[in-house]
């Protein structure tokens, strides 16, 4: 078998939360292979742990890649304060004599975003609507390039790296089997701290909620990239009390127009046609959103990342336009309709590299400043039994 073959025979999927086929992903013609290991959302450390412990792992996967595929720029990408992660990278590809190299960015929400990453490191614009193949670029997360280094192994994949942190005693990185309850990595990370507490798959600000009634059956999957303990009463977990119904009330009847959500918009300052802001202002002329499926506006709606600068960070009202923008896209795969794209060229804000969000203050707006100061330093191995 050829290298693409071993991926797919072992099962390889991306790592980074979106689960696209890898052997699927490596089909076509690149000018760049990234790596993603900018660890996007807050709190989260099991990308960080792979680059300082299996960087030789990653390079030689990209490197595999790249010669399978003729691929002429291998980069690591991670933010420019990850000094360990870069030094260890940088020292494993001398030491193979590789040609991947690092690319340092600064420490800003959404770097992980592969659009805004692809922008980072080729200064090329991915299209809206568009993937970064368009432009020349593939990327892959650093978990997914450890598993296609196992798939060179022959090792099929079927753990997963994941955080575990929050209100538990033992912040931690694990490597647990598919499957595993959410309730046993809890445990592996020495339990929580308090009897009641709300639970999110992934990172504080693109996880979902885990509803109290639904934890014991929760189970991770490839897929899953951290659990985060928090508090019952805290930010997320009043949030996810909120229905659409109440959500799109307050969209009418509290936005103020002041457009902070499309000004630190990551994909709006890349130059695509969104801007939340107009979008809430069509919501506040009354409606839902299925009978206004039709306005051009409504429709940029599919151009949204979900990364939830705009309510997280951004809005001084506290409304929420990520979630209404995901109520729109949900509406638009109901009735079939899809992006058409106009133009072939876009330009980014110039006011783009003073408007990124420093990660640290957008863990603070989402409430989880001490967890991401926490040093999550215990890695369990745990093989299920």
């Amino acid at each position: 078998m050829n290298l693409i073959e071993k991926i797919e025979a072992a099962g390889v999927v991306g790592c980074g939360g979106a689960g696209f086929p890898t052997h699927r992903k490596l089909s076509g013609t690149f000018e760049y292979l990234i790596a993603n290991g900018a660890e996007c959302e807050p709190c989260l450390r099991h990308d960080r742990w792979l680059m300082r412990n299996k960087a030789k792992e990653i390079v030689q996967a990209m490197d595999a890649i790249a010669a399978e595929l003729n691929i002429p720029n291998a980069v690591v990408a991670l933010k420019g304060h990850y000094e360990a992660e870069a030094e260890a990278i940088e020292a494993a590809a001398k030491e193979l004599g590789s040609n991947v190299r690092v690319h340092r960015m600064e420490s800003f929400y959404p770097a992980g975003d592969e659009q805004t990453m692809v922008y980072e490191v080729t200064g090329r614009v991915v299209p809206p609507a568009g993937i970064p193949a368009a432009v020349g670029a593939v990327v892959d997360n650093v978990a997914t390039l450890y598993a296609v280094w196992e798939a060179m192994q022959g090792i099929p994949f079927t753990k997963k790296f994941l955080t575990v942190t929050g209100e538990v005693n033992e912040p931690s990185v694990l490597h647990v089997p598919v499957g595993t309850p959410f309730t046993k990595c809890i445990e592996l990370a020495g339990g929580a701290k308090r009897s009641e507490y709300f639970v999110v798959t992934g990172g504080p600000m693109m996880g979902k909620p885990v509803p109290p009634e639904e934890l014991a059956d929760a189970v991770v999957t490839k897929t899953t990239g951290g659990i985060l303990v928090l508090p019952a009463d805290g930010y997320h977990a009043r949030v996810s009390q909120l229905n659409v119904k109440r959500m799109l009330s307050r969209a009418k009847s509290a936005c103020i127009q002041c457009t902070s959500c499309s000004q630190l918009c990551p994909r709006h300052m890349l130059g695509h046609p969104l801007q939340p802001h107009m979008i809430m202002r069509k919501m506040a002329m009354g409606g839902e959103p299925k009978d206004m499926l039709d306005d051009p506006v409504i429709r940029s709606a599919a151009l949204c990342c979900e990364c939830g600068i705009c309510e997280v960070y951004a809005c001084p009202m506290g409304l929420n336009p990520r979630k209404i923008n995901a109520i729109i896209k949900g509406e638009l795969r109901e009735a079939g309709i899809r992006y058409e794209r106009t133009g072939d060229s876009w330009t980014p804000s110039p006011e783009r590299e003073v408007r990124k969000a420093p990660t640290d203050k957008v863990a603070a707006r989402a409430g989880v400043y001490r967890y991401n100061k926490l040093e999550v330093g215990n890695y369990v191995e745990y093989d299920g039994r």
